[in-house]
């Protein structure tokens, strides 16, 4: 029985966002997905989750993007991902 979530959300905010509530990074947010469970496992051995343009490898544990291509690209430096209920991406 597969008991890892089927869907999250993924916010890229700015780094400068980082510390804030989880409100306001949202408000903060340049780019939002929502991603699904493809059952494979990615590269870094997390699970895989693909959307809207976004690919990620999550620890569906601890909500920890451990991989992630936004259009087929990394983030660039000064940008970074949160992991968000799928109802609020």
């Amino acid at each position: 029985m597969n008991t890892q979530p089927q869907r999250f959300g993924i916010i890229v905010i700015p780094e400068t966002a980082e510390g804030q509530d989880l409100a306001t990074q949202a408000r903060h947010a340049i780019r939002s997905a929502v991603v699904d469970a493809t059952g494979e496992q990615g590269a870094s051995g997390y699970p895989r989750y693909v959307g809207d343009g976004v690919e990620a490898d999550i620890d569906p544990e601890t909500r920890a993007v451990e991989a992630l291509l936004v259009d087929g690209a990394e983030l660039s430096l000064g940008l970074a991902a949160r992991v968000v209920d799928a109802s609020e991406a």
